[in-house]
């Protein structure tokens, strides 16, 4: 993981759009953090990796590659939290920001608050990632808002790398097949042959590795932690933000169809139909919860 002392008042923001990017610019910097904008996605992806910002915005609409790619490129090399923005609102187009490697999928038109909100949120989620940090070159000790950034000489589409994103619940020690971690039993949170260990955030369907992001283990966990309690998208929201009490600011229907594309792949790892759930079931209308032992 990158060195935060380093990068805590960084930001990148990857807009083609002049009046959206000197928004960004505006909110960020009065947020704290210095700037580098750029108005293209290889341009982006070179300046996360040369300032190893803490926080990067992400349009999805751009020249060259658009915020999807550029979100799988950051992703194989940094852990910095990433936020699309997009006026793209379906769910499939949520799906794909989030399994690009997206920790925040937010629609345009923004606001200014919410944006400011949900960068609060991110920054209380501890990053899980091992993601190895590019150093910083001498003049990204503190980046000024800048219309481009320098390319690096970094290959970055030609260089392939086996490095996990760093949403991804590295799972080194334990392996089909292989012996399960040590460490005390009672750690860990069972439902049917499904058990998860939130010291290690190790999942494993009998004896097999489930490789989960972290937002998939923490959605899994919140709703084993519940049993039979029904969770809804609100509240699941605001477990993702960390948030220690109820309240519906900011969860907007975004943040619900960013819930549902989380099950869909939480769902889809685990092996469980939605016609007939062995783990999760969905309560139409209302949220979801584990299926029944017996059923």
């Amino acid at each position: 993981m990158h060195d935060a002392a380093q990068t805590q008042k960084t930001a990148v923001i990857v807009e083609d759009d002049q009046d959206v990017r000197d928004l960004l610019v505006r909110v960020l910097q009065a947020a704290g953090f210095a700037t580098v904008a750029v108005d293209n996605g290889i341009d982006g992806v070179n300046a996360v990796l040369t300032h190893q910002p803490l926080i990067t915005t992400l349009d999805v609409n751009m020249p060259g590659i658009d915020g999807f790619e550029a979100a799988r490129r950051i992703r194989t090399q940094s852990d910095t939290y990433i936020i699309m923005l997009s006026a793209l609102d379906e769910e499939a187009d949520v799906v794909l920001g989030l399994s690009a490697g997206a920790d925040e999928y937010l629609n345009k038109p923004f606001r200014p608050r919410e944006l400011r909100a949900r960068i609060e949120a991110l920054l209380r989620r501890p990053r899980t990632g091992t993601v190895p940090a590019v150093p910083a070159s001498s003049t990204a000790a503190a980046p000024q808002v800048a219309a481009s950034a320098a390319p690096t000489t970094m290959g970055i589409a030609d260089s392939p790398t086996s490095t996990p994103p760093s949403d991804m619940t590295v799972l080194e020690s334990a392996h089909p097949g292989g012996p399960l971690p040590a460490g005390d039993d009672s750690a860990w949170v069972v439902h049917r042959d499904l058990r998860l260990d939130p010291e290690t955030r190790i999942a494993l369907i009998e004896d097999r590795v489930v490789e989960l992001t972290r937002t998939e283990f923490d959605l899994l966990h919140a709703l084993m932690e519940s049993k039979r309690r029904v969770r809804s998208k609100v509240e699941l929201t605001l477990v993702l933000r960390g948030e220690s009490y109820l309240t519906t600011d900011f969860v907007g229907e975004a943040d619900k169809r960013a819930i549902e594309a989380h099950m869909t792949n939480l769902r889809r790892k685990l092996g469980d139909a939605p016609t007939q759930p062995r783990y999760i079931e969905t309560v139409r209308g209302v949220g979801y919860r584990l299926t029944s032992e017996r059923a």
